[in-house]
Order: C-alpha cells, then structure tokens, then sequence
C-alpha cells in the first residue's frame, strides 16, 4: 500500500473507478480491477480518513433555473484568508480557491438567477475587499475530468452507470432532504438517507435513483492534485475573439491540463481552471498551446495557494 498522501496503482484504480461511478459498490469495483472486496473497502476507508478521497453528490442547479457563477473578489493582505474562510462556510458557496499570492479569492455560486442579489445580499460586505466581479456560466466545455483514468476502456464499460434520461422532474422535501447528506459524503447509506429524509430506505433508494437516472444528481470525487504527482494549479481568466470562443473552449476541452472550461460573462470571456506536474510545465502549458490558439486576445494567470473549499463541503 502506498504511503501517506501518495497513491499507488491500486489507489488510482479505484480513484477512477469511483470517477465513473461514485456509489458502485465495492465488490462490482473489486471484480473489475481484479482484487478483493475487502481490499478496496479497506483502501477506500484509509484514503477517507486521510482526507485524499470523497465521493460528493451534487445538484445540477441549472436543470431547476439556478445559474452558476464565478466571482472573483481582491483583497487586501490581511483579509484574504479570513474573507475565504467565511465564503466557505455558506451553503451557496460551491467551491472556494485562495489565488494569486493569497490576495485574491474566486468561488462558485449558484443563485437563482438574480445577479442584484447574489452581489449585494450574498458576499461579505468588509472595506477590505478591494474589487469584485461576477462571471455567469453560459456553456460549459468541461468539468472537473479524471486524472487516475487508468482502467482500461473494457472495465470502464462494466462500470459505467445507464445513459441518462433527462426527462422533467421536481423535487420534493424528501429530495431536498437527501441533498445536504449526499454532500457531504455522496457514498451514504440508504439508512442514512432514509433517516435525514423522514421516509423508508425503499423510498430513499427510489427517489435518489430517479435524480440521477434524470441527470439532476450527479457524483465528483474529490482528491488533491498532489496526490497524483500534480503541483501547479492555475486558474486562467481569457479574453478571447467572439467568433472563435466556441473554437478555443472546444479546443481547450481537449487539453489534458484543463480541469474545467467555460464560457461566461464579464470582463473575460472565458475561464478555465488548468492542472500541470510543476510550474515549468504550467509555463510551457500557456506558451506553447494557450498562446497559439488562434482568437486568444488576453490570458490572466492566476496560481492556485490553497484550496478552502472544494465541492461542496467545507475541508478541514
């Protein structure tokens, strides 16, 4: 077994197998990376505990009206950290990242809609934060991709839940009552669920099924770059032409080294948060395939300090 904060072959196998199907059950992943039940509940157990692994159930906001948001707020040195530590704490803030020298914060939002209120009602009103701007997501290119893809195409297959169907659907107080639990550990128990719901675990196992048959609940799993072999993180603001925005985020979609692309509003157009071994690879990342995507006016880089938040749930 690897040690403390590395994963080693069998750790990334089962990282991958979760990134294809978060609730699989751990002896469905054990006969398709070719080990023991036991062994890869005990792995899942140790990256737990190690605070290396989460399996996070997340709503798909936009398919019930909500937007998605990047704000972006510039602090002065001292409030920084302390700014971020509160955005963390909110049930609205998806994910919250320290940028730039620990001066700069940017996380995600989901709002209804009202950008009036997400602006004025929602963010930490201090003289000590110098500038904010909000950026809509209006297409997304890609969203937080595998790293650990090491299984083969063929045990992929065998994991890979039914094609999803996404026909209307409402939510429920039992559903909204699933929500918070799933967030924090998307691997939850049916008794678990059953109990934070108020209803019975047939139920629980019904109704969490049809939110992601539908497409509305959908399953991350959360592991530090680092723990890959992964050490300059990056988030790139960019103004690109608009008759080849749609060109580059494609283009971008298919680099290795972005994690998400997407198009927004604001002063940029175009956001992408990025993932290289080191910082020379970073550097030749921007210079050698950012730079020559023809319709790219302007690139902000903005390196990744500390991740406060990442997906839902506050880290420790």
């Amino acid at each position: 077994m690897a040690e403390s904060g590395v994963l080693d072959d069998l750790d990334r196998a089962l990282v991958h197998a979760l990134q294809i199907d978060g609730r699989a059950s751990f002896r469905q992943i054990a006969e398709v990376v070719g080990t023991s039940e036991h062994t890869i509940a005990r792995r899942y157990r140790r990256l737990r505990s190690q605070g290396l692994l989460r399996v996070v159930g997340m709503l798909d906001g936009t398919r019930f009206g909500q937007t998605s948001w990047a704000v972006r707020l510039v602090c002065t040195p001292d409030a920084a950290g302390p700014v971020a530590e509160a955005l963390a704490r909110r049930e609205d803030t998806v994910w919250v990242r320290l940028l730039s020298g620990g001066t700069e914060i940017a996380c995600g939002v989901q709002s209804g809609g009202d950008g009036d209120d997400l602006l004025l009602k929602k963010l930490p009103r201090t003289p000590r934060v110098v500038s904010m701007s909000a950026h809509a997501t209006l297409h997304m290119f890609a969203g937080w991709r595998s790293r650990a893809a090491v299984l083969s195409d063929e045990q992929a297959a065998r994991l890979r839940p039914d094609r999803v169907d996404e026909y209307e659907i409402t939510l429920g107080g039992e559903d909204r009552a699933l929500l918070p639990v799933l967030a924090r550990d998307g691997r939850a128990g049916f008794g678990e669920l059953a109990a934070a719901a108020g209803c019975s675990q047939t139920t629980a196992r019904r109704r969490l099924e049809q939110l992601r048959a539908n497409g509305a609940l959908r399953f991350d799993v959360e592991i530090p770059a680092r723990a890959l072999g992964y050490h300059a993180e990056a988030w790139l603001w960019m103004k690109v032409e608009p008759r080849a925005l749609t060109a580059v985020g494609a283009a971008m979609a298919g680099h290795t080294e972005a994690d998400v692309v997407a198009a927004t509003t604001g002063p940029t157009n175009l956001m992408a948060g990025v993932t290289c071994r080191d910082t020379q690879a970073l550097y030749h990342y921007l210079t050698e395939r950012v730079a020559t995507l023809d319709g790219v006016r302007e690139v902000e880089t903005a390196p990744v300090i500390r991740t406060v938040k990442r997906v839902g749930t506050l880290l420790s």
